[in-house]
C-alpha cells in the first residue's frame, strides 16, 4: 500500500507574528536605510518601518565605495532620504539623531527641526555636527518642550536667551558650543529637572568677554546628579580667589567625571585642582569620582611649586566625603600633587571601598613604592587600592587592601 503524501504545511512567519513593539525594537537596531528595505519582504512588512520611534541619520553611512560622488550630491542624497522618511511617518518620532558635516548656514536642517517641533513630541535629540563653523540653532529648536535628553555638538546659541526653557529635560550634553555667559546660565536655569549635565567648552567659544564663575554654574544646577566636564573649563569658572563658603550646595550630586584635568600645570598652579576641591566641598553626597589627568609626559617635576599646592589643600581641609565609595584616576603619573590628592581623599572618605589608579608608571619597584606610600597614609576606611599599568596590554592585578 502506497503511503499518502502529506500536504505541505504552511511556513510559519514567527517574526511577523511578534508584537509590534518588539518589531519596532528590532528595527531600531538597524540603520534607517536597512529598516526601510524591510518593506519589500511582504505586504505585512510594507509600512512597519514607518512606525519606529527612533530615527538616526549619519552622513557617513550614505557614502559609497562603488561610485565617487561630490559633497553636494552626498548632501542631496542624505536630505532627500530624511524628507522622504519624514513624509512617510505614521507614528510619532521620539528619538532623532543627525550626524553630519555642516556649514555655517544649513537651511535643510532648519526645516527638519521645524518639522519636528510642529509634528512630533520628540523626547531625545542628538545633533552631532563636525563643522568649520558652528551650526546656529533656529528659534524653532526652542519649541521642543517635550525633550528629556539633548546632545549638541558644535551648535551656536547666537541669539538672546528669551525662551522658557525645557521643563522636562533631565539630560543635557553641550560639546564645543558657541554661547555667551548669559545664554548658558539662562539655559541651565530654565531646565529645572536637569539631573545629568556634560559640558565641554573652550575659552574662545564663549561670546563676549564675560565668563560665568563657579558659583553661577553650581547655582544653575540645583538637582544635578551626574556632572561631566573637562579641564579646559577650569580657568573659565574658577575666580582668582574661590570662596570658602559657596552660595549653594550640590546635595544631589552622586557622580562627577573630570576629563583632561590639569592637576599639574606648567606655571605651578592648578585651576583644575581648585575647581575639583570647590566641587568636593559643596557635594556632600558624592558617591563616585572619575578623573582623567592630563599631564605632559615630558613635564619637569622640578618646576612644581609644591608650597602652592599645599596651600590649596589646606584651604579645603574641612572637606568630608561621607558617601564616597569609589575613586578612579586615569593617566596617573605619581607626581606629588596627584599623590597628595589621593591621600587627601583617603583621609576624608569613611565609606571609600576602592581606589583605581591607571598609571603610566613603567617600573615595578615604583608601583610597589606607590602602594607602600598609600598603605601608610592616613585614611578613614579600609580601602582596596588597584594599580593598573597603561604600558601593558592587559590590566595589572596588583592591589593591596589598606
Amino acid at each position: 500500500m502506497k503511503a499518502k503524501r502529506l500536504s505541505k504545511a504552511p511556513r510559519l512567519d514567527r517574526l511577523t507574528t511578534l508584537p509590534q513593539t518588539i518589531i519596532e525594537v528590532i528595527l531600531c537596531l538597524l540603520p534607517i536605510e536597512e529598516a526601510a528595505r524591510t518593506s519589500i519582504l511582504s505586504r505585512e512588512w510594507r509600512y512597519k518601518w514607518t512606525t519606529i520611534p527612533k530615527l538616526e541619520f549619519d552622513e557617513s553611512t550614505f557614502e559609497t565605495s562603488t561610485k565617487e560622488i561630490t559633497v553636494k550630491e552626498l548632501r542631496c542624497k542624505l536630505f532627500g532620504a530624511i524628507h522622504q522618511v519624514l513624509l512617510l511617518r505614521q507614528a510619532p518620532i521620539l528619538d532623532f539623531t543627525l550626524s553630519i558635516y555642516t556649514h555655517h548656514k544649513c537651511y535643510e536642517i532648519d526645516q527638519i527641526i521645524l518639522h519636528l517641533s510642529r509634528n512630533h513630541n520628540v523626547k531625545k535629540i542628538t545633533l552631532d555636527f563636525w563643522p568649520k563653523n558652528s551650526y546656529p540653532l533656529p528659534l524653532s529648536f526652542f519649541s521642543l518642550h517635550h525633550l528629556t535628553h539633548l546632545y549638541l555638538q558644535y551648535c551656536d546659541f547666537d541669539h538672546e536667551p528669551t525662551f522658557n526653557g525645557f521643563g522636562n529635560l533631565t539630560s543635557l550634553s553641550l560639546s564645543r558650543p558657541s554661547i555667551s555667559r548669559k545664554s548658558l546660565l539662562h539655559l541651565l536655569s530654565n531646565c529645572p529637572s536637569l539631573k545629568s549635565f556634560r559640558l565641554f567648552i573652550d575659552y574662545e567659544e564663549f561670546y563676549g568677554h564675560e565668563r560665568p564663575n563657579i558659583m553661577e554654574l553650581f547655582k544653575s544646577l540645583p538637582v544635578i546628579e551626574h556632572l561631566t566636564t573637562w579641564g579646559y573649563i577650569a580657568p573659565l569658572f574658577v575666580i582668582d580667589s574661590a570662596p570658602q563658603e559657596l552660595p549653594t550646595s550640590l546635595i544631589h550630586l552622586k557622580y562627577f567625571c573630570f576629563e583632561q584635568m590639569g592637576i599639574v600645570n606648567r606655571d605651578g598652579y592648578s585651576f583644575g585642582l581648585t575647581f575639583l576641591l570647590v566641587l568636593l566641598k559643596c557635594s556632600p553626597n558624592l558617591e563616585r569620582i572619575k578623573l582623567e589627568v592630563d599631564t605632559d609626559e615630558d613635564f619637569d617635576k622640578g618646576t612644581l611649586k609644591l608650597e602652592e599646592y599645599s596651600v590649596i589643600f589646606e584651604n579645603y581641609s574641612d572637606v568630608w566625603l561621607e558617601h564616597l565609595n569609589e575613586l578612579k584616576i586615569q593617566h596617573f603619573r605619581n607626581f606629588n600633587p596627584e599623590l597628595e590628592l589621593v591621600k587627601f581623599i583617603l583621609a576624608r572618605s569613611p565609606n571609600l571601598k576602592k581606589v583605581i589608579l591607571i598609571t603610566w608608571i613603567n617600573n615595578k619597584n615604583e608601583e610597589l613604592e606607590l602602594l607602600n606610600v598609600l598603605s601608610h597614609a592616613a585614611r578613614a576606611s579600609r580601602v582596596e587600592i588597584v594599580v593598573e599599568n597603561l604600558w601593558t596590554e592587559s590590566d595589572s592585578d596588583d592591589y593591596e587592601d589598606v
